[in-house]
């Protein structure tokens, strides 16, 4: 077995270039999918049956089909459908932050009813409206308890997101994978691809795991 690092060595700037694109993608989806996810969290636990079987059922279609299935669609049938010219990079967003938001929300309302139920009756004797309820006690309590379980969610995201190599986006794999191509060496832009990889990961788990100690002592 030989391998020539000093031959990818001039392409790994066009690797990183990668990296940045998959870093963008990851957080706009994170920051548009957990909102979303926090809502359909609240609509899961609120007394009207209609928002409840909205949210359950949107929860049911995004888990019950495969991520790339979603992103096929979306990237593909929405010229057809639309007639607007969807680029990767907004497809891979669109898909990634519904996909993200149905299993957030699942987390999300699993904190929420983890919160002890003699607090919700406390806060109805007091007089608390349901909004000053979640908002001023339960979702704080609600958020600590699942940070974790969030944390997996974002790594997921962070690791599924080289799907979007698959609809051309120049992503961290992608770029890898062209660099491969070109040299005709497979392992080593992938390991440095798979070094990055890990890399944000570990990264992700280490600020996670610091909050997570600021949150259980504050």
């Amino acid at each position: 077995m030989t391998l020539n690092f000093a031959a990818i060595a001039p392409s790994i700037p066009m690797i990183l270039e990668g990296l940045i694109v998959t870093l963008k993608f990851t957080f706009t989806s994170l920051a548009c999918g957990l909102p979303l996810g926090f809502l359909l969290a609240l609509a899961k636990v609120s007394p009207q049956k209609v928002l409840r079987s909205f949210a359950q059922g949107y929860t049911s279609i995004f888990r019950g089909t495969p991520l790339l299935v979603q992103l096929g669609l979306i990237y593909y049938a929405t010229p057809q459908l639309t007639g607007y010219t969807i680029s990767a990079f907004e497809a891979g967003v669109l898909t990634f932050s519904l996909n993200s938001a149905a299993y957030s929300s699942e987390i999300i309302r699993a904190g929420i009813e983890s919160v002890d139920i003699g607090q919700w009756e406390a806060a109805r004797v007091l007089g608390l409206s349901r909004k000053q309820l979640l908002l001023g006690i339960i979702l704080p309590q609600a958020i600590r308890n699942v940070l974790p379980a969030i944390v997996n969610e974002m790594v997921d995201l962070l690791k599924e997101s080289a799907l979007v190599s698959t609809i051309g986006e120049a992503d961290l794999l992608r770029q890898a994978q062209k660099v491969a191509s070109e040299k005709y060496l497979y392992f080593e832009p992938l390991v440095i691809a798979a070094a990055c990889y890990y890399v944000m990961v570990m990264l992700i788990s280490f600020c996670a795991k610091k909050l997570e100690q600021k949150l259980r002592y504050a």
